[in-house]
């Protein structure tokens, strides 16, 4: 069990007295003599009256949680001087502590690639599943590092555990310890590991140890992050962050994105119906603000999810197709509308901001409104005294808020179609009837439902800016008004 550990010797103290006495041994025992030990030299490196628990003892290391440091020699200094401190603060985490001397068992070492002083979580889920600390050594660095690691999913990889064409998809960080930015990465891997326990697993590739490993897969840059599943290979576009990673992860699953060719261009969006409205981002990969736009986009072809078809067309890929269709810069963003009698019109987005949002609002510009813009006298004619139920949107053109919530209101407008009727009232025009209205702020949501009787101009406040939760609250409210109305038809008939 000890061989390429240890050297294993016995001693009988019944022929060997002296020896056994000058040790301090008085019944049967085991002692350990790390390297350097002499008799005579107890502070050097002593008589350690135990085994050494490590790899010697494999199955204790795979079912248990340990922070371990691995050492080179006993004089080493890199761990920190607070070792009896961390066992303290990590027990509630029933995270064990230990000490391993790489010099006594290089072997071991080794085969983790483990070849300067360092720290590593062992999750006890097996010898393989651990991760290595990249972070400052100071005490509670360390205390974070280990519990986040054990409640997390990410381990740190090596040729004997990299994925190779397994069923179960991974998601490899290929990195280096002294980038600031792969390790601010980390911690937002470790977060995403959670939410995707089960379907997705993490590893980490230290590529100043496994260079040959990174050129293998063409790592030109740190971090780059690449998800393997089988023989599909995608490479991580977008801001360092856990929501960002679970998006992606998402966006794969479930792409919000048609990558088109030529052909598919033609088919999707030439062709489209009278009704579709298309938006096409034309990029180049190695174009940076093609690269920072590109999440932005997928983000926004989600809000946009059942409105608007959402394309991107790779110009480094189909370069003749992009400059037939007279694409001069990258990203060039392209919205169809509606088919009129020009079937190729297009609209170039000229704004200065490429975020999800302001693109979402410019593309909804286009579609035909569902709300509706009223008056005073319509006001009273259609909300107050009419038999719909009505949502209204107060707002006034000069206010930033109301600029941005527009969009989502045209969203909501569409989510309740059928159900409750949308409207806008503009207080600047309208002051006496948003003032009638008590309205305070701008923009101000209320709910006008339908009851029998003619409405109060009050209104129910709808504490809400988004339009799903919007379309919730008033979900909510129309089927505490049917329950209420079944309840009023039983004790009618109860009466009866």
């Amino acid at each position: 069990m000890l061989e390429g550990l240890a050297n294993v010797g016995w001693m009988d103290c019944g022929t060997q007295g002296e020896l056994c006495d000058n040790l301090d041994i008085s019944s049967s025992t085991t002692a350990y003599f790390p390297p350097g030990a002499t008799i005579n030299n107890k502070e050097k490196g002593g008589v350690l009256l135990r085994i050494m628990f490590f790899f010697s003892r494999k199955d204790h290391l795979a079912h248990h949680r340990w922070l371990l440091f691995f050492q080179f020699g006993e004089n080493d200094k890199s761990n920190v001087q607070e070792f009896k401190k961390l066992k303290f603060l990590l027990k509630d985490e029933h995270i064990q502590v230990g000490k391993f001397d790489c010099l006594s068992s290089p072997t071991i070492c080794n085969k983790l690639y483990v070849y300067q002083p360092c720290l590593a979580v062992f999750k006890g889920k097996g010898i393989e599943d651990y991760e290595i600390h990249h972070g400052k050594k100071i005490l509670y660095d360390i205390v974070a590092f280990a519990k986040e690691s054990v409640n997390s999913h990410v381990i740190t990889l090596g040729p004997q555990n990299f994925p190779g064409k397994e069923k179960e998809p991974w998601l490899v960080d290929f990195f280096a310890p002294w980038c600031p930015p792969c390790r601010a990465l980390l911690p937002e891997l470790r977060k995403a590991s959670k939410h995707l326990y089960g379907q997705l697993k993490f590893g980490t590739l230290d590529c100043t140890v496994h260079e040959g490993l990174c050129n293998m897969h063409n790592i030109r840059a740190y971090p780059t992050t690449v998800v393997f599943n089988q023989s599909d290979v995608h490479e991580y576009e977008g801001h360092h962050s856990a929501e960002q990673i679970l998006e992606f992860i998402e966006d794969l699953r479930n792409p919000s994105v048609i990558s088109l060719t030529p052909e598919t261009f033609v088919e999707l969006v030439e062709r489209r119906k009278r009704e579709e409205i298309w938006m096409v981002d034309f990029y180049a990969p190695w174009c940076g603000p093609c690269q920072a736009l590109m999440p932005e986009w997928k983000k926004m072809a989600r809000m946009l999810n059942g409105l608007i078809s959402v394309g991107s067309v790779d110009c480094q890929k189909f370069y003749s197709f992009c400059h037939q269709e007279n694409v001069r810069g990258y990203p060039e963003i392209r919205l169809f509308p509606q088919k009129s009698s020009t079937a190729h019109q297009y609209y170039s987005y000229n704004g200065w901001h490429r975020d999800s949002y302001s693109l979402r609002g410019w593309a909804l510009g286009y579609l035909p409104r569902v709300s509706v813009d009223l008056t005073p006298q319509s006001f009273t004619e259609k909300v107050l005294n009419g038999k719909d139920h009505w949502v209204i949107d107060f707002y006034a053109p000069w206010c930033g808020p109301c600029q941005n919530f527009a969009p989502e209101f045209e969203i909501l407008a569409r989510a309740i179609k059928g159900k409750v009727k949308a409207g806008k009232v503009d207080c600047q025009a309208y002051g006496q009837t948003c003032q009638s209205a008590d309205i305070r702020a701008y923009p101000t949501v209320k709910f006008y439902p339908y009851q029998g009787t003619k409405k109060s101009v009050l209104g129910e406040y709808i504490d809400s800016r988004d339009a799903k939760g919007i379309a919730d609250i008033l979900n909510e409210k129309l089927e505490a008004l049917q329950n209420k109305g079944k309840r009023k038809k039983s004790r009618n008939k109860d009466e009866l």
